[in-house]
């Protein structure tokens, strides 16, 4: 079954925003089958979970800088490979990407898993801990379902005194331009010269098959999601990409890949070195997703990870692929 994404992001954002009230539906991790695959118990009363990103990675598969170095430059911190983060979950999403690690019945605005909690709650439940990281990570979900999210938690951190000693960041899986139908000129403006936000923006496949596969939305989506993260670079946003490799047919992987790479590059030249490939692997809620389609395609992504390696070495020098990813500058950046 092929999602319907507009109508299904409409359904969800009627059901996860209380613009009235500043106020959205917020996961509450308790008694849920994601909280078994936590590391360390919920905290902030359920609302949130610490999670510590790590560089490291499995295979032969490149490291993952994010986000942990647009954090510590932001705050000033020396080079680490681990950042703990407090992350609050938004409790919808209008894809139904089947390696995600959140269960489905957490993506649906369900009230059984989620209360409305604002801004304000949120920091309050954040700061009522000892030790409270650095970062505080607004993800889901598909937190753009409520674009207000973002500049919200900017307005009460900056309220707070807090905007120079949090580092804030969002994920983005490009589905649609609510950042644009809803946000207010003033809104934007907050979110693009905020001094401590990153956002990544996740490609859910390399080509609109791969895409189709992984997200169950149409896929001529896939060529939206490369005009939508274009437009957010354009106001100045620090960007940084994801991108999942999963693909359930082998045969033109190097080609596509290559392609995957041009239409980067067509918006700014050294996207691809902002771009970090994620390794999916078979977290509790997906071993129950899968199927022959499926596990040939965590095989497959081995297979594409490989082509995007010998993409970067035929289009970027050592020097270049080995810097920081916070020291790749995209020109494609503008003042509002």
């Amino acid at each position: 079954m092929v999602i319907d994404t507009e109508a299904l992001s409409a359904r969800y954002r009627e059901a996860s925003v209380d613009l009235y009230s500043k106020r959205l539906r917020i996961t509450n991790f308790h008694n849920t089958q994601q909280e078994n695959d936590l590391t360390e118990p919920p905290n902030c009363k359920g609302f949130g979970r610490i999670r510590h990103f790590r560089r490291s990675s499995n295979n032969d598969w490149p490291c993952n800088p994010l986000p942990i170095d647009p954090a510590c430059r932001a705050l000033g911190l020396q080079a680490t490979n681990m950042i703990r983060a407090q992350v609050f979950q938004s409790a919808a999403c209008n894809w139904r990407c089947w390696y995600c690690f959140v269960p489905f019945e957490l993506l649906s605005a369900n009230r059984k898993y989620s209360e409305w909690m604002s801004p304000s709650q949120l920091i309050d439940l954040y700061l009522d801990q000892p030790d409270p990281p650095s970062m505080i990570d607004l993800t889901g979900g598909q937190p753009d379902l409520v674009p207000e999210w973002v500049p919200w938690m900017m307005a009460e951190l900056k309220e707070r005194g807090l905007e120079r000693q949090v580092y804030l960041w969002s994920d983005d899986n490009l589905s649609n331009d609510y950042f644009w139908q809803f946000l207010s000129d003033a809104d934007l403006e907050l979110v693009a010269t905020y001094p401590k936000y990153g956002r990544v923006c996740c490609f859910k496949g390399f080509n609109s098959e791969s895409f189709a596969f992984n997200t169950c939305a149409e896929p001529d989506l896939f060529d939206r999601q490369f005009q939508l993260i274009k437009r957010l670079l354009e106001l100045g946003i620090d960007i940084y990409a994801y991108a999942t490799f999963t693909i359930p047919a082998a045969s033109e992987i190097v080609a596509d890949m290559a392609r995957f790479v041009d239409r980067l590059q067509a918006i700014d030249h050294d996207l691809p070195l902002r771009t970090v490939p994620l390794e999916i692997q078979a977290f509790t809620p997906v071993k129950g997703r899968l199927n022959d389609g499926t596990q040939a395609a965590l095989r497959n992504q081995y297979l594409a990870i490989e082509a995007w390696k010998t993409e970067l070495e035929n289009r970027y020098s050592c020097i270049e692929r080995s810097q920081s990813i916070t020291d790749i500058s995209l020109h494609t950046k503008q003042l509002l």
